[in-house]
């Protein structure tokens, strides 16, 4: 039998496979990683959401696919909303409406292929798509939606120190385990970063989350780093990792194993 796929080539990474393979594959689940190009504090690529879809989708990806299910990862989408860090040089920005238009072409041209049960998989906090979702609802498909920063918060003070919301201590043990050498480091070998400190808004309704802004990051920040980055591990990067490819690796076969029956996906009805 002639081989389908080159020897290094991962069957649940579609721009690995070739044609000879999909054609004939069984793919049921289509995750689609979605990543940012900002500034994250001083130590941080701009690329750091686009290296954190992509080794997480890889790895939720494989974790399923090795236990049986029908399951491809998509390219990472490298840009997402910037509009409230306008100020600062190179935040490649898309705007929401533009974004919602291309991902809605992508997923039909996953549809057109067959494959209706569709994962984002989002790793940049200024996206949202809860509206993307409310829109394609209806439709002959179902979208799914992980943040995956937002499904450990159950566990997070279990593993780590500090707060985090942009470039502190959480994503940095992310980069120093799976792209340390994109961590920028001073010369005696600590993190060339700042604390992450934020300004306090001078509204306390602001302050209290009764009443929310956009946040303007050049004026939020000093060196758009929000939480601190100091307290870092690789150690803790690994244990967030394995704790996130438990969870949406049992979600993603679970999801290639369910029937696109009438109740999809909720529990089947005894009527």
């Amino acid at each position: 039998m002639a081989q389908q796929m080159a020897n290094d080539a991962k069957p649940w990474l579609l721009a690995e496979c070739n044609y000879k393979y999909i054609k004939d594959a069984d793919v049921r689940v289509a995750v689609i990683p979605l990543g940012a190009t900002e500034p994250h504090n001083l130590h941080l690529p701009y690329g750091t959401d686009v290296y954190e879809a992509t080794i997480i989708g890889e790895r939720i990806c494989q974790e399923a696919f090795q236990k049986g299910a029908a399951v491809t990862l998509l390219p990472t989408v490298p840009f997402g909303v910037q509009t409230n860090m306008r100020k600062l040089p190179l935040a490649i920005n898309v705007n929401p409406a533009t974004l919602d238009l291309f991902l809605t072409d992508l997923i039909e041209s996953l549809v057109n292929s067959g494959v209706k049960k569709i994962v984002l998989l989002n790793s940049h906090g200024g996206n949202d798509f809860k509206p993307l979702l409310r829109t394609l609802a209806g439709r002959d498909l179902t979208v799914f939606l992980c943040d995956w920063f937002k499904m450990v918060q159950d566990v997070y003070s279990s593993i780590f120190e500090h707060p985090e919301d942009h470039a502190g201590e959480m994503e940095t043990s992310i980069a120093l385990a799976y792209f340390p050498d994109l961590v920028a480091t001073a010369p005696d070998g600590s993190l060339l970063a700042d604390e992450g400190d934020t300004r306090e808004n001078r509204f306390h309704a602001v302050n209290q989350g009764w009443v929310q802004i956009t946040r303007r990051w050049d004026l939020l920040t000093t060196n758009c780093g929000s939480g601190f980055p100091h307290a870092a591990t690789a150690e803790k990067g690994e244990r967030l990792m394995a704790l996130i490819c438990d969870r949406m690796g049992q979600f993603l076969l679970e999801l290639s194993e369910s029937e696109l029956d009438r109740d999809f996906p909720f529990v089947e009805s005894t009527d």
